[in-house]
């Protein structure tokens, strides 16, 4: 069993704010960013400096402020782009410079409407001049689930030899299964000549439902690094979800030996202030964060769980920062969770007072969606009301 460290890399400040209608401004970006440094992520991706004054700003107001995380931002493999990178970033403690080149065959003939090795000198020319101003440059050959491999070998080698400290392979559309994302990470460790003078990263996106499979799949096959966005926002359907990895990870710690920095019980107040900041509400069955992530309406699963939660549940509540479990009562509750509700709210009832109000709530429950704690109260006043033992 490996026993070794996975770093977290958050880009929710920019793959994330690419999220139709999630723009941020300056303030709304710091004030996620301290957030992000306190839930103990490794890299903060701030943004894309060249793309506007105010994300120029906000990468440079994050750099200056942020103490902890590396901060690094988007560049394209030209010189304006590196250029603003590191104006924006020099401030920082701890910075980094990263750039996206595509590498896929359709997007060099299709977007770049250009050859393999004219894209191959630039991504070497624009690693060479970013090293030339900060120590720890970042590479993405973009597309690289969808790209030829010899190919994609070759750009890993040159870019390495031309300083990255730091390779992305990004699945930037989404389209790999986790067993071929894997497999191209082993591929690459065993390719590429000079892999061990730079870490392996990995940005999946979530196109497929794929992206957080294929993170883990690539940590499996040797990347250190992933890359990921709170609550998985991000380009078109999002990007891996930072809350699922690395409780994916912490879950699984005994049998995988891999474990991350992250302060996992900040994950539900980072996930519910960037929901706020952005719009974008987290989806009530959304792992690990949303609101029915540990909550149990089934009759079956409720008694399992008020017999010992360790029967339906694989992790705490409280280790995500969610509080306690929760028995929703609906149609399908069972006897079981009708009296622990009932206990909760303070209501005691003998046998024969407890099945009038049983049988009213499954009549009430057929009818009505939400059984409201005003609806318990109002059927335990309907039955017979003198033989209560209301605790003092």
């Amino acid at each position: 069993m490996i026993d070794e460290r996975v770093y977290i890399f958050d880009t929710t400040l920019r793959d994330g704010e690419q999220s139709p209608g999630a723009s941020l401004n300056p303030d709304q970006k710091l004030a996620i960013a301290y957030q992000l440094a306190r839930l103990g992520v490794d890299v903060i991706e701030a943004g894309f400096p060249l793309s506007s004054p105010g994300d120029f700003e906000a990468v440079q107001r994050i750099a200056r402020q942020v103490q902890g995380p590396m901060i690094t931002a988007l560049a394209r493999a030209a010189k304006p782009d590196i250029d603003a990178v590191w104006q924006s970033v020099q401030d920082a403690e701890r910075k980094q410079i990263h750039m996206v080149l595509s590498v896929s065959d359709i997007h060099i003939e299709r977007k770049l409407r250009s050859t393999r090795a004219d894209v191959l000198r630039r991504g070497i020319e624009a690693v060479a001049y970013a090293r030339s101003l900060c120590d720890q440059v970042e590479y993405s050959p973009e597309d690289a689930g969808r790209a030829d491999a010899d190919y994609l070998y070759e750009t890993l080698e040159e870019v390495i030899d031309a300083g990255a400290t730091v390779v992305n392979i990004p699945d930037t559309t989404g389209y790999t299964l986790p067993h071929e994302f894997g497999g191209l990470i082993a591929s690459i460790k065993a390719n590429v000549r000079n892999i061990d003078r730079a870490m392996i990263s990995v940005h999946c996106h979530n196109d497929l439902g794929l992206s957080t499979a294929n993170s883990v799949a690539a940590v499996l096959n040797g990347a250190r690094r992933v890359e990921c966005t709170i609550n998985g926002i991000g380009e078109r359907a999002g990007n891996a979800s930072l809350e699922e990895v690395v409780m994916i990870l912490r879950t699984r710690e005994r049998s995988l030996g891999l474990k991350t920095g992250v302060d996992t019980g900040r994950l539900a107040e980072v996930s519910a202030m960037v929901s706020r900041q952005t719009g974008i509400p987290v989806q009530p069955n959304k792992a690990i964060v949303g609101g029915n992530a540990f909550a149990h309406a089934s009759g079956i699963h409720q008694d399992g769980v008020l017999k010992d939660k360790s029967n339906y549940e694989i992790m705490r509540p409280e280790d995500v920062g969610m509080g306690e479990s929760r028995i929703v009562l609906s149609p399908r509750s069972g006897r079981h969770a009708f009296r622990f509700r009932l206990a909760e709210l303070g209501y005691h009832l003998p046998d024969g007072a407890f099945v009038r109000a049983w049988e009213q709530f499954l009549e009430l429950a057929d009818r009505k969606k939400d059984i409201l704690d005003r609806d318990l109260a109002d059927i335990v006043h309907a039955v017979d009301i003198e033989s209560l033992e209301v605790p003092a």
